[in-house]
């Protein structure tokens, strides 16, 4: 390898670490203050970079804001998609998606509250998201209920209502978890708190969809 193509690599990696810093900062400074209230010069210096890194990397505010909330949904992505894809039993592939699910808002919780915002304030940038991210997401999800439905293993609903109640489930903790702290119970993200939840929302989909819960998994 010559100099220059190692030169040019170390500048791709370097570059790569600079755009996640800002990320990361970003994605702090969103879930604490909004879009409207974060500041661009204090993501910067959580950074460690000068504000017009940011411009360089992002263009906006607004695009950045974007970028955070992409950066989330393209991993979630790679992930749930393979997970329901795979040709295990429905109600296996159902349990595992929900699992997954679960675990990867606990390890991103600064996430729960921004994609709420996104979600209550739409425009395009949401649109594109949800026919890049959604759309497949929910039309893979929406193959492992039919098959489900099909082969016996849940009982006859309907599949949009079903999918719906499913994702509420597992979002709706997150998302009010502020509210619940208000309401006199202990912080929603308590390691046993997670643990409790994560059982009680596989044991209601397993009761609330399952035609036999208690049976074992092939």
């Amino acid at each position: 390898m010559s100099r220059q193509q190692i030169q040019a690599r170390t500048q791709q990696a370097r570059s790569a670490e600079t755009r996640a810093a800002i990320l990361a900062a970003a994605a702090d400074a969103f879930a604490q203050a909004g879009l409207a209230g974060a500041r661009t010069e204090a993501i910067a210096a959580a950074a460690g970079v000068n504000k017009a890194m940011l411009y360089y990397y992002f263009k906006s505010k607004n695009r950045l804001y974007e970028a955070v909330v992409e950066d989330h949904f393209e991993e979630f992505n790679h992930r749930a998609l393979e997970v329901l894809a795979s040709p295990a039993s429905a109600r296996a592939v159902l349990l595992q998606y929900v699992s997954m699910h679960f675990d990867f808002i606990t390890a991103r919780q600064r996430y729960a509250c921004i994609y709420q915002q996104m979600m209550m304030t739409g425009g395009r940038a949401l649109e594109r998201l949800v026919r890049k991210y959604f759309l497949p997401r929910s039309q893979a999800l929406d193959r492992v209920l039919e098959r489900g439905m099909r082969d016996g293993e849940f009982r006859r609903a309907d599949r949009r209502h079903t999918a719906i109640s499913i994702i509420a489930l597992i979002v709706f903790y997150f998302s009010a978890s502020q509210v619940l702290q208000l309401l006199g119970q202990s912080d929603a993200y308590d390691h046993a708190n997670l643990k409790a939840r994560k059982r009680e929302v596989l044991d209601f989909i397993r009761h609330g969809l399952f035609l036999d819960p208690d049976a074992p998994l092939p």
